[in-house]
């Protein structure tokens, strides 16, 4: 069986399911929806740059994924969410160690994970079954 012909298709696939689960952490941070304990403490006790970024990553992930999901201006979109986690990455979790996996860990795997997910998608595009799709034919 040749997959390779379902690449496109694939790649639409991987950006429609990474959008909507990273809506699930906007919402979840403006609208307690799914609710999820993202630190320890209430955000009073949080350092404030840390109280900043959680602050300012819940519209981010809210609109970036829904637009990632929709498969709009994805390349941008998906850019700027690279971004964000490797920020999110770097502050939030390397300061406990620098590897994921040592030492019992930092809990960055996600990070990192979407982090390259997201740069792969801002260079491959929306795939087939996107709205740039549609904006770029007629």
């Amino acid at each position: 069986m040749n997959m390779s012909a379902w690449s496109p298709q694939l790649l639409s696939i991987l950006r429609i399911m990474s959008g909507l689960l990273f809506l699930e952490h906007g919402t979840s941070k403006l609208l307690g929806i799914p609710p999820a304990m993202m630190h320890a403490g209430p955000p009073q006790e949080l350092p404030p740059l840390m109280a900043l970024l959680m602050h300012s990553s819940g519209p981010i992930e809210l609109v970036g994924g829904l637009l990632l999901a929709a498969g709009l201006f994805t390349r941008l979109t998906a850019f700027i969410l690279s971004g964000e986690m490797a920020v999110a990455y770097f502050t939030a979790h390397a300061p406990k160690g620098f590897f994921p996996m040592t030492g019992g860990g930092n809990g960055g795997e996600l990070a990192v994970l979407y982090c390259f997910v997201f740069l792969y998608l801002a260079a491959a595009g929306g795939g087939p079954w996107s709205l740039d799709r549609l904006r770029h034919r007629g």
